[in-house]
C-alpha cells in the first residue's frame, strides 16, 4: 500500500492561485486549500510588505488547521511608479480582485511612460500549527506592456513580458510562466526545502 502523500494546506480562496502551485508541485504533496476548511476565518491583509501579509496568512490558518499551511503574497511592482501597485496589486483598481480594473488603471498610469520595467514579486511563508517555520522569495524581471496581449494566466499577466520574451505571461502559456515566474521560484525553494526536512 502507498504511503499517504504528506498534506499542505494553501492559505487561499483563489481558485487560480491554488491551481498554479498544485501544477507546480505535482504530486509530492496533497495540496488544498482554505475551501476545503469553511470555518476558517478571513485573513485581513493588513501588513504594508510581501512577508508581512503572507506571515499572517500562514499563521493563521496553520493554526486554525492544526497543521502545515503555505501562505504566498505577491505582487507587480512597477519602477516607473515607484514599486506600485505592490502588496495593493489585487485592488490597484479600487476593487479587490477585479483584474480588468487592476489592468486598467496599470494601463492609465503608465500611458506615454517611457521607463516600463518592472517585476512580479512572490515571498512564501511555511507555518505549523501557528508557527513560522521558514520564509522564501522569488521574483522575475520584466516590463509592462502597452496594450493587453493573451487570454491565459490571471492577473496582469496580459500585461507583463519576462525578460527575454515578446510575448506576455498570459501568451507564454503556464508550462513556461511556471518554470520562471516568481511563484515557481520562491516555491520550487518550498519544495525542496520540505524534501529536505522529510528526508
Amino acid at each position: 500500500m502507498a504511503a499517504e502523500k504528506p498534506r499542505l494546506v494553501v492559505a487561499t480562496r483563489n481558485a487560480h492561485k491554488t491551481a498554479e502551485i498544485r501544477e507546480m508541485i505535482g504530486d509530492r504533496f496533497e495540496v488544498l486549500d482554505a475551501t476545503s476548511f469553511p470555518d476558517l476565518p478571513e485573513v485581513e491583509e493588513t501588513g504594508s510588505t510581501f512577508l508581512e501579509n503572507a506571515t499572517l496568512k500562514a499563521v493563521s490558518v496553520s493554526r486554525g488547521i492544526g497543521g502545515l499551511a503555505l501562505s504566498d503574497d505577491s505582487g507587480l511592482e512597477v519602477d516607473a511608479l515607484d514599486g506600485r501597485p505592490g502588496v495593493w496589486s489585487s485592488s490597484f483598481g479600487g476593487e479587490e480582485g477585479n483584474h480588468a480594473k487592476n489592468n486598467e488603471r496599470l494601463l492609465r498610469e503608465m500611458d506615454g511612460v517611457a521607463d516600463r520595467n518592472g517585476r512580479f514579486r512572490c515571498v512564501m511563508v511555511l507555518a505549523d500549527k501557528g508557527e513560522v517555520i521558514a520564509d522564501f522569495s522569488g521574483s522575475v524581471e520584466g516590463r509592462i506592456l502597452a496594450e493587453r496581449s493573451g487570454e491565459g494566466g490571471f492577473g496582469y499577466d496580459p500585461l507583463f513580458a519576462p525578460e527575454g520574451y515578446d510575448e506576455s505571461f498570459a501568451e507564454l502559456g503556464s508550462e513556461v510562466k511556471n518554470g520562471m515566474s516568481h511563484r515557481g521560484r520562491a516555491l520550487a525553494q518550498v519544495v525542496e526545502w520540505l524534501e529536505s526536512r522529510q528526508a
